[in-house]
């Protein structure tokens, strides 16, 4: 089919290479899937079937691709509209450059200006095809004819054909390219060698035409404002070229990063292009597969406005300032924003503080990795808590800096030519999902998808939910990570490494899972998640290079547990409750409040999940002093406002339990003071079980008998029953829970007086702790604080040591007397008297 073809970029054989590929990506049901396919054709009777099958299933496709093409090519192409855009846009000024394009988007004005150029643009729709459609073309054949193994054997070559392209094309997918580039997950190293070109070696243009530029944008000659300027550029990138220079007026040392000529005529151009693809492709889908809800126009919309915009180069300088005041407000130390030198700037010129630094490429993998977890903090606080976030944060936009650098950080971003805001309640959203993700909450999760755009407010939830357990679970299983996930999948669906039958039938089934989720769940893509996969897939790529076993899940969770901590704003303290609480929701879980802490401290348990927030991880590191400073830190006043409930509860359960303990303990302890006469220990009932007067508290708080007051008579018993019922099942494990997490992280006394054993078996567990409490005080307060802890020390380590009875408990009294008298301000001594002080 594909060689009596009409000739390139005729709708025919478009449609046929749409149709191709997308037999070639596994969408087609017809026929095995891919992965199995050169098993299968290695049989003669395969390959009788399969032709049969690429025949009849290319040649529908084809049909439906020619009319979605036809219809597309009648229909009239309008421009993205930056009404709802999430891109960091300036304001549309109508200012024109000198062919008639806006210097700002603006997506009337770029209508108006296509309508002027009907033959250039279907001539640039007629280079796209004749670029694109043959090498399309080269890999549907081998991928037909030989499978995966025929597209493995020509990796080289066509990693070099489809970089040869991207550089004819032009720079909007020379983005594309750099993007792909650091995706080892996705892309064959071969195919990454060669798209890494696309970082560093795009070709310049000629310096003079570039000083023509600076010169014009100035508005004087060059050498009034530098004193020195490199002959050649140091840098050349898709959009534009840096040269270094030398302020003349403070002889700082600048970055003058120069635009392109003409870009904004090509990116124009291929806006244009774009939008017609999408349309095509979008024409297309509607047929083959009308329940996908993905909107490609509108990711591409935005894809497209972002291209668009990262030439403005004044919107770049704000860009950049803005991002170096939030990092600064938030704290991020370890990362620097270059310094713009705003009165300089103008829409094609961009002259910012000059920084040495080295390329990520050139690191050794250690150094890499400690970078990676800079950098991901970084992005992490600009998506999470500033939701100003750099979306293009590719490996050339990385420069790490040396430990000497006057700047004291470690990781320099360039380039904010393309940010995008996100808004609070979609962060929110967010972190509530990689919650109930770590929980496998999924059907909290389907509520959480439905309000960031990805399902519709109609979903079934009754269909949709065993489909995200099936699909989603191996994922989560695997931490996150891409090597990881991959070998939790393959575990999951039983493909093992050398068995062939196992891996065909596993992936059989892998794929009907697949297909039935895309089937069943009518799932769409948000406009923003187009900007935000960018920058995740591209920094998740610079990580798995340094680390294939990187989980992007995993490793984020320390912000997230430090975020939701910290912060006592209504949705963060419902995620933070539903962390806690877990999918019951009906008691605190202290275990996970204790893994919420290592978390938060950097130590993450590893478990078979992708963050298991039930075990505690056992290379913790978090004793009880980091704990309680942490706990009173800060950085935990949302836990605090959890906790201040939470604590009225565990303070009920100690109480009761205390109470009930003694009793029961002093109860026994009376039963074995009656001689052991036979019959005698029944007959003599217990001292808590005698009735006695006692009077019931007023809504006042009044004890005193009174009108409607009257004494009750009833057993101490009675009583203690009344105000300490007996914990439920479900208290009690609470309370085993908060003695286990106190006697790991306090010690086996404090756990004796939350569980109620200090009451009933071990008194002297309280002075004991407060012992401890003293002795560390003593070693670690200043000045008078520590001394006065000492005394207390000794006195309560006199108590334990024989002087028990009434004179040990007096001088434990007297030391903390003598203690919190010297602690008194002095003024409120002389105020209240000896008494009160």
């Amino acid at each position: 089919g594909v060689v009596g073809c009409p000739p390139v970029g005729s709708p025919p054989m478009l449609a046929i290479v749409i149709a191709s590929c997308a037999l070639a990506g596994g969408g087609a049901r017809a026929g095995p899937s891919p992965a199995s396919a050169s098993a299968f054709l290695a049989r003669p009777r395969g390959r009788v079937v399969m032709a049969n099958s690429i025949q009849d299933t290319v040649s529908a496709a084809a049909r439906s691709a020619i009319e979605a093409a036809e219809r597309v090519a009648g229909a009239r192409i309008t421009a993205p509209s930056s009404k709802s855009t999430y891109v960091a846009v300036g304001k549309a000024s109508g200012v024109l450059n000198e062919d008639g394009i806006p210097e700002v988007y603006d997506a009337e004005l770029i209508e108006a200006y296509w309508e002027t150029q009907r033959p250039m643009l279907q001539a640039r729709w007629r280079e796209f095809l004749s670029v694109s459609v043959p090498y399309l073309t080269r890999v549907t054949t081998l991928a037909i004819q030989g499978g995966m193994s025929a597209l493995e054997r020509e990796a080289g070559p066509l990693a070099k054909e489809a970089r040869e392209a991207m550089e004819k094309l032009g720079p909007t997918y020379i983005k594309l390219g750099q993007m792909m580039s650091v995706r080892p997950d996705v892309l064959p190293a071969d195919a990454l060698d060669q798209l890494k070109g696309l970082q560093d070696d795009v070709a310049p243009f000629p310096t003079e035409e570039a000083m023509a530029v600076v010169e014009r944008e100035l508005g004087r000659p060059v050498d009034e404002v530098f004193s020195s300027i490199s002959p050649e550029p140091v840098a050349a990138a898709s959009l534009a070229q840096v040269y270094k220079a030398t302020l003349r007026e403070t002889g700082e040392a600048v970055a003058v990063k120069v635009q392109r000529p003409r870009m904004l005529e090509a990116v124009t151009k291929d806006l244009y292009v774009l939008r017609r693809g999408a349309d095509v492709y979008q024409n297309l889908m509607s047929r083959v597969a009308p329940q996908n809800n993905v909107d490609l126009v509108a990711i591409l919309n935005e894809w497209a406005i972002g291209f668009y915009t990262e030439l403005d180069f004044q919107n770049e300088a704000r860009n950049q300032i803005k991002l170096a005041e939030h990092l600064e407000a938030q704290g991020v130390k370890d990362i620097l924003v270059p310094r713009v030198h705003s009165h300089l700037c103008s829409r094609r010129l961009l002259v910012s503080e000059w920084v040495d630094g080295t390329r990520l490429a050139e690191l050794p993998q250690p150094e890499l990795r400690e970078l990676v977890a800079v950098g991901q903090e970084a992005f992490l606080v600009q998506l999470l808590c500033c939701g100003f976030f750099h979306a293009d944060p590719h490996p050339g936009n990385l420069l790490a800096l040396a430990p000497e650098h006057p700047s004291g950080k470690r990781l320099c971003l360039l380039d904010c030519g393309l940010m995008a805001t996100i808004r609070e309640e979609d962060r929110d959203t967010m972190i509530s999902a990689l919650i109930h993700l770590a929980n496998r909450d999924y059907a909290s999760l389907v509520e959480d998808f439905v309000e960031l755009g990805i399902l519709p407010e109609d979903t079934s939830r009754g269909k949709v939910i065993p489909l995200m357990d099936r699909a989603l679970t191996p994922y989560v299983q695997g931490g996150g990570g891409a090597r990881r996930g991959a070998a939790a999948v393959a575990e999951h669906y039983g493909m093992e490494d050398g068995d062939s039958r196992s891996l065909e039938v596993g992936f059989q089934a892998m794929t009907q899972d697949i297909l039935s989720v895309l089937s069943d769940v009518p799932f769409a893509i948000p406009p923003y998640f187009a900007l935000l996969a960018r920058a995740i897939v591209t920094l998740e790529g610079i990580a798995l290079s340094a680390d294939p076993d990187y989980s992007l899940v995993l490793e984020a969770y320390p912000f997230i547990a430090r975020k939701l901590l910290r912060e006592d704003r209504p949705a963060v303290q419902r995620a933070l409750q539903e962390a806690l609480y877990g999918s019951n929701g009906h008691a605190m879980s202290t275990r996970r409040m204790a893994s919420l802490l290592n978390s938060a401290l950097g130590t993450v348990n590893r478990e078979d999940a992708a963050v298991d927030l039930d075990h505690v991880p056992d290379d913790t590191s978090l004793d009880a002093g980091t704990a309680l400073k942490y706990l009173l830190g800060e950085e935990t006043a949302g836990l605090r406002s959890v906790l201040a409930t939470e604590a009225a509860t565990a303070t009920d359960l100690v109480f009761r339990q205390t109470l009930r303990r003694a009793m029961n303990s002093l109860d026994a302890r009376a039963a074995e003071m009656v001689p052991p006469v036979p019959g005698l220990r029944n007959a003599v009932p217990s001292p808590f079980d005698l009735p006695a007067p006692f009077v019931l508290p007023s809504r006042d708080g009044d004890l005193l008998p009174g009108p409607g007051r009257p004494a009750t008579v009833a057993t101490p018993r009675e009583v203690i029953d009344t105000v300490a019922p007996r914990l439920t099942q479900e208290e009690e494990i609470y309370l085993l829970s908060l003695a286990d997490l106190v006697l790991d992280s306090v010690g086996p006394d404090a756990a004796a007086i939350v569980n109620g054993d200090a009451a009933a078996s071990d008194p002297l567990a309280v002075p004991r702790l407060l012992l401890w409490i003293a002795e560390r005080q003593a070693r670690q307060a200043p000045g008078d604080a520590s001394s006065r802890a000492a005394g207390i020390a000794a006195a309560l380590r006199g108590l334990l040591q024989g002087r028990s009875g009434i004179a040990g408990i007096a001088d434990v009294a007297k030391a903390l007397a003598t203690a919190f008298t010297r602690a008194a301000p002095p003024a409120a001594s002389a105020r209240a008297g000896p008494a009160a002080a």
